[in-house]
C-alpha cells in the first residue's frame, strides 16, 4: 500500500490548520481564559517534550535496551517530581522578574550580557540537531508511506527533499502565525498553550490507537500478547537486556537536563506565566503523562516483529499499518508524529528567536525612537524563526551519520547538560561567578562540539573520530564525551569562580535567586522624584509613546496612582519596568537601560539600609512556602510586628535617610495620616502640623521632649516625644524609632485638679472673708436701719434705704462667691425669684457702673430695653449679671464709646444683647472666656472670675449666654455678649 504525496499534504495541512484554529479561537476570547488557564491545559502543553524522537526515536531505544528506554522517560519525570527544589523557585524567579528563557534566566543571575549571547549561541547550535531530527522524521515517514520499502540510509538517498521544504514553508508559516502575531512579546500566549496541549492529546491518542490495533488486532489480545511472547523468549531476554550502568545514568541524567535545558520545554514552564495551581499539578501530572506515553512503545515494537514490517523499528508505528493495508491506521499514526515534530518545531523556532533577538541583536542594535518598536522587534523576531528552520533544514541536509534518530537525539540532549551547572548555581551556589559559568560553559561546549556535533555533520571523520564509535547510541564513546564535558564545565566553573572576584551586582542578583534566601533588597536613594520622570527619561532609548506605556503598564501591574511619589513606589515601579522591558528586549538590555536612565545615586556611604517594606510584601507572598522553624520564626516575626502596630502609644521607624518605615496605628490616630499614605515616604513630606515637629526631632539630638503643645484643628494637643537610635557614625546615618506619647489628657486632668484646688483656696477665702466682712456689714446695716428712725428728713430715709439695700446686695455677693467656690456653680435660692421689670434691673446696673469714677475715659450705656419685658429671677443676681456684663463691655470700649442694652422678646424667649465697639475677642479664646479664672486683660486688672459667675447664673435661671465677635465684621471690631431668658 502506498500514499500519494497530495493526500499526505493535505493531511498535514487539515492538522496545521486544526491547531491554528484553536490558537486562534482561544486568542479571540471564544475559548474561556479559565478553561485555558486550568491546571490540565498547563500539563498537556508540556507533552510538548515528547517529541518525534519520544515518538519514533524511543522504539529504535526500545529496539536495542529493551526496558532502558524508560530512563528517558523517568529522567523528565524525576524534574517534576521534585519540584519544590527546582520547578517552583524558578518559576518564581522567572514570574517576578519576566524572564522568558534560558538566556534571561542566566544572563540575569550573572549580569553579563555576554553570558547571555553566550548562551544563545549555544542553544542555537544545541538546538539544530533537534530541528533537524523533527525534519528527518517527518522526510522518512513520507519516505515510506509513499514508497512502501524500506529505508536504506546512504549519502546518496533522496529524502524526499521537496516535500522537506514544503514542511519546513508550512511549519514556518504556522510558527509565525502561533506565536509572532502580536506586537508585544511580554503577553501570554494562550492560543498556543491550547495549540500544543490539543497536539499533545492527538499524538497521545496516535499512540494509543496503534498500540490497541496491534493489541486486539494484531495479537487478538493482551492474552494473545502474552502467549506471543511465550513463544518468542528471545524478545523477552531482549526487554531485559542489560542497557549498561553508566549508559542508564547518563541517560536519565540528560533527560533530567532537557526538561529545562530545552527551549521548548523552558518556554512552555516558564514564560507562558503558569498559576500556583498549575505548577503543583505539574508535579504529579507530568509523570502521569509520560506514564501514558510510555505505555503504547512495548505493544507497538512487538506488533512490528510479529508482523514483520520492513521498516527500521524506529517507524513501526507507521509500518504497522502499511504491512496491514490500514489506510486510517497509517494516516493516524503519521499525524501523530506530525504533531510531535510540529510542536516541537513551532515552540523550540519561537523560543530560539526570542533569545537570539534579546541577546544577540539588540545588545548591539536598537531600533531608532521615531520607529514603532513593538512592530520593529515583530518583524526581527519574524525574520529570525524563518532564519532557524532554515538552519536546521540546512543541518538536516548535511549530516552525515545516517541511520537512527538517537544520534540526533543524543547530541541535542548532551548539548543542553552543559548549562546543568549553571542552573544549579542560580539557586544553590551564589559565589559561582560570570568568570566561572562563562569559562566552564565555553569549555564543556567546546568538547560537546568536539566528540559529539562534529562527527555527525563532516563529510570526513576528524582524527579522534576513530575513537568513538559511529553510532552513538550503539555504543558508550557518547558516554564519556558526555559526562567528560560536564566535568570539565564543572571543575572549571568552581575554580574560576574562587580564583576571581565577584562583582556587587552579581551577589545582589545571586541574592535574589538563592534558594534559601528571601532577598533583602537595599533602598537606595533615587535621581528620579515622579512617574512622569520616568517616562521622559525612558523617552531617549523607547520613544515617548512607547516610554509612556511601558511606565502606565508597570503602575497598572503595581496598582499605583500618577501622584504616589512615595520612595518606596518609585522603586517597586523602577524595579517592575525592568521586569517588564526584560520580557520585551531581554534581561541584559533592560538592565542596562534601566541603569543607564534611571539610576540610583551614588554615594560612599550606605545610607538607605535594607528595603523593609519590599521585605515585608515578599515574606507575604512567600509564607505559604515556609514550614518547620522557619515557618516558627516568621509566626514570631508577625506576633512582634503586630504588637508593635497595636500599641496604645505612637510609633514610627525611619531608615538613616528619614523614610519612614514602620507607622503603628495608634500614629495613624494621633496625627491622622493614614500608614499606606506615609510608608516608603520620608519624613520631610508630612503634612500638617505634625511635620515640623517630627522633623525637627528626627534631626535633633535630643532623646527626648516633654509636654510639647500643637495646636490642631482649633484644640491645643500636648504630647511627648521619645527617640531610640541604631548605633552609627553620626545621628543622622542611623535608623530611628520614635515613640509619641498622647498627653491631652493628662494635661487636662492636671489642669482640672489646679482648678479645684483654686475653688478650694478661694472657698477657703470666700468663708474668712464672709466672716470678716459680715460683722462689718450687719453693723452698717443697723445704723442705717437706725439712721431712719433718728430723722425725719426725706433724703436721709433714702440714703438709709440705699445703704440698706447695698449691704444686703454685698451679702449676696458674699454668700454667692462662697457658693461657687464649693461647687463651681452659682447655687440662687429659688424662693426668691420673682417676676421683675428687665429695664429696671439694668438701670439698676447702670447706676452702680456710673458710680465707679476711678475710671480714666468716659463710655456712655444705653438702656434700650422694653419697659413691658419682665423676667422672672433673682434680682440681686441679676443686676451682679448685668454690672459684669457692662462692665467688662465699658473696659473695653474706647474713649467716648458706646455700650448699647437692648432687649427682643421671640415667643417665650426673652434675647438681651450687650454690645461693645471694643477690639473684640478671638475665636480661639472665645470657648474660653466662661472658665473661672480665664480673662484677657491685663495681670492685675481682673480675676478672672465674672463671666464665670455670670454663667453660672444664667443657668440658674434656665438661660443661655453666648458670645458674637467681631460684631462689625468689615472693621472686625466689637463684641456681643447674648442671653436668652424665659419669658415670665
Amino acid at each position: 500500500m502506498t500514499f500519494d504525496t497530495t493526500a499526505i499534504f493535505i493531511a498535514g495541512f487539515i492538522y496545521l490548520s486544526l491547531l491554528f484554529c484553536v490558537a486562534y479561537a482561544t486568542d479571540k476570547g471564544f475559548i474561556s481564559e479559565r478553561v485555558v488557564r486550568h491546571p490540565l491545559v498547563y500539563v498537556l502543553s508540556l507533552g510538548v517534550f515528547a517529541s518525534a524522537w519520544a515518538y519514533y526515536g524511543i522504539l529504535g531505544l526500545a529496539h536495542s535496551y529493551g526496558i532502558g528506554f524508560l530512563s528517558y522517560y523517568f529522567g523528565i519525570a524525576c524534574f517534576f517530581m521534585i519540584s519544590p527544589l527546582l520547578l517552583t523557585p524558578l518559576v518564581t524567579i522567572c514570574k517576578n522578574n519576566q524572564l522568558s528563557s534560558l538566556a534571561d534566566l542566566l544572563s540575569f543571575r550573572f549580569r553579563s550580557p555576554w553570558a547571555g549571547g553566550l548562551i544563545t549561541l549555544c542553544l542555537l547550535v544545541g538546538m539544530l540537531p533537534l530541528l533537524a531530527l523533527q525534519i528527518q522524521a517527518v522526510a522518512d515517514t513520507i519516505h515510506i508511506m509513499t514508497d512502501n520499502s524500506p529505508i536504506i540510509y546512504s549519502e546518496n538517498l533522496s529524502r524526499h527533499d521537496s516535500m522537506a521544504i514544503v514542511f519546513c514553508t508550512l511549519i514556518t508559516t504556522f510558527a509565525i502565525l502561533f506565536g509572532a502575531r502580536h506586537t508585544e512579546s511580554s503577553e501570554r500566549h494562550n492560543g498556543l498553550v491550547a495549540a500544543i496541549a490539543l497536539e499533545t492529546i492527538i499524538k497521545c491518542a496516535a499512540l494509543f490507537t496503534v498500540a490497541g490495533y496491534a493489541i486486539y488486532y494484531i495479537f487478538d489480545s493482551p492474552a494473545g500478547m502474552q502467549s506471543w511472547l511465550q513463544h518468542n523468549p528471545a524478545i523477552l531476554d531482549r526487554l531485559h537486556s542489560p542497557f549498561g550502568e553508566y549508559s542508564t545514568r547518563t541517560l536519565l541524567l540528560t533527560s533530567f537536563t532537557a526538561a529545562i535545558g530545552m527551549p521548548h520545554m523552558f518556554h512552555m514552564i516558564f514564560s507562558e506565566k503558569p498559576t500556583g495551581d498549575a505548577v503543583r499539578a505539574a508535579s504529579w501530572g507530568v509523570p502521569l503523562l509520560l506514564l501514558l506515553l510510555s505505555l503504547p512503545i512495548l505493544p507497538i515494537l512487538w506488533a512490528g516483529y510479529a508482523t514483520g514490517a520492513t521498516t527500521p523499528p524506529e517507524y513501526f508505528a507507521i509500518g504497522i499499518g502499511m504491512i496491514n493495508n490500514n489506510y486510517w491506521l497509517t494516516i493516524i499514526a503519521y499525524i501523530g508524529g506530525l504533531s510531535a515534530a510540529s510542536g516541537v518545531i513551532i515552540v523550540c523556532t519561537l523560543a530560539l528567536a526570542s533569545m537570539c533577538l534579546h541577546h544577540l541583536i539588540l545588545p548591539y542594535y536598537q531600533p531608532p525612537i521615531e520607529q514603532d518598536i513593538y512592530r520593529w522587534l515583530l518583524w526581527v523576531k519574524r525574520i529570525l524563526i524563518v532564519t532557524i528552520i532554515t538552519a536546521g533544514y540546512i543541518f538536516f541536509r548535511i549530516y552525515t551519520t545516517k541511520g537512527q534518530l538517537g544520534n540526533l537525539g543524543i547530541a541535542a540532549f548532551a548539548a543542553t547538560l552543559q548549562f546543568l551547572p549553571g542552573i544549579f548555581a542560580v539557586l544553590y551556589m551564589p559565589k559561582v561567578n560570570r568568570n566561572g559559568f562563562i569559562g566552564g560553559l565555553l569549555v564543556g561546549f567546546t568538547i560537546w562540539a568536539t566528540t559529539l556535533l562534529i562527527p555527525i555533520i563532516s563529510t570526513s571523520q576528524p582524527w579522534y573520530a576513530q575513537l568513538l564509535d559511529a553510532d552513538m547510541i550503539g555504543g558508550q564513546n557518547w558516554i564519556i564525551a558526555t559526562i567528560g564535558s560536564l566535568i570539565a564545565n564543572t571543575s572549571v566553573l568552581l575554580l574560576l569562580s574562587w580564583l576571581t572576584t565577584t562583582k556587587e551586582e552579581e551577589v545582589a542578583a545571586a541574592e535574589k535567586c538563592y534558594i534559601d534566601s528571601l532577598n533583602r533588597p537595599k533602598r537606595h536613594e533615587l535621581t528620579f522624584a515622579s512617574s512622569e520622570e520616568f517616562k521622559s527619561r525612558l523617552a531617549t532609548a523607547l520613544g515617548s509613546a512607547v516610554a509612556e506605556r511601558e511606565v502606565d503598564r508597570a503602575m497598572q501591574d503595581l496598582g499605583l496612582k500618577a501622584n504616589d511619589v512615595r520612595p518606596y513606589s518609585l522603586r517597586r515601579l523602577r524595579e517592575r519596568l525592568e521586569a517588564n522591558l526584560s520580557a520585551l528586549l531581554g534581561a541584559s538590555v533592560a538592565h542596562d537601560m534601566i541603569n543607564r536612565l534611571l539610576p540610583y545615586k551614588r554615594t560612599t556611604t550606605t545610607t538607605g539600609g535594607e528595603d523593609i517594606q519590599l521585605i515585608e510584601s515578599r515574606l507575604e507572598t512567600y509564607k505559604r512556602n515556609l514550614s518547620g522553624v522557619a515557618a516558627e520564626l516568621d509566626g514570631l516575626r508577625r506576633l512582634h510586628r503586630q504588637t508593635l502596630l497595636d500599641l496604645p502609644i505612637g510609633v514610627c521607624s525611619l531608615g538613616p535617610d528619614h523614610e519612614v518605615l514602620m507607622w503603628n496605628h495608634n500614629m495613624e490616630e494621633l496625627t491622622g495620616i493614614d500608614a499606606d499614605h506615609i510608608l516608603g515616604s520620608k519624613i520631610g513630606t508630612v503634612t500638617g502640623p505634625w511635620r515640623e515637629v517630627l522633623i525637627n526631632f528626627a534631626n535633633s539630638e535630643q532623646q527626648h521632649q516633654h509636654k510639647q503643645s500643637l495646636d490642631i484643628d482649633d484644640r491645643t494637643q500636648y504630647f511627648s516625644l521619645h527617640k531610640s537610635s541604631r548605633r552609627g557614625m553620626t545621628l543622622r546615618h542611623r535608623d530611628q524609632l520614635i515613640v509619641l506619647e498622647d498627653l491631652t489628657e493628662v494635661q487636662m486632668l492636671e489642669e482640672e485638679l489646679i482648678h479645684t484646688e483654686r475653688l478650694a483656696s478661694i472657698g477657703r477665702l470666700a468663708a474668712g472673708v464672709a466672716h470678716e466682712i459680715g460683722n462689718p456689714v450687719t453693723g452698717i446695716a443697723c445704723l442705717a436701719q437706725n439712721l431712719r428712725y433718728e430723722s425725719d428728713a426725706q433724703g436721709v430715709h433714702e440714703v438709709a434705704d440705699e445703704i440698706v439695700n447695698q449691704t444686703e446686695r454685698i451679702s449676696s455677693i458674699v454668700h454667692s462667691l462662697v457658693s461657687f467656690s464649693h461647687s463651681g456653680k452659682h447655687t440662687g435660692s429659688m424662693n426668691k425669684f420673682e417676676r421683675h421689670n428687665l429695664s429696671y434691673i439694668v438701670e439698676e446696673a447702670v447706676k452702680l457702673i456710673v458710680l465707679d469714677t476711678l475710671q480714666d475715659h468716659h463710655v456712655e450705656i444705653v438702656n434700650l430695653c422694653e419697659e413691658d419685658h419682665l423676667v422672672f429671677g433673682d434680682e440681686q443676681t441679676l443686676v451682679q449679671v448685668f454690672i459684669n456684663l457692662l462692665s467688662n463691655a465699658r473696659d473695653a470700649s474706647p474713649d467716648q464709646g458706646t455700650v448699647l442694652i437692648e432687649s427682643l422678646q421671640n415667643g417665650n424667649t426673652l434675647n438681651i444683647t450687650v454690645t461693645d465697639q471694643g477690639s473684640g475677642i478671638s475665636a480661639d479664646k472665645q470657648e474660653q472666656i466662661f472658665e473661672p479664672f480665664f480673662t484677657t486683660k491685663e495681670p492685675g486688672k481682673g480675676t478672672g472670675l465674672g463671666l464665670a459667675l455670670v454663667y453660672s447664673i444664667i443657668e440658674d435661671h434656665q438661660g443661655r449666654i453666648s458670645v458674637i465677635s467681631p460684631v462689625d465684621i468689615s472693621n472686625n471690631k466689637g463684641t456681643q455678649f447674648v442671653i436668652s431668658l424665659p419669658v415670665s
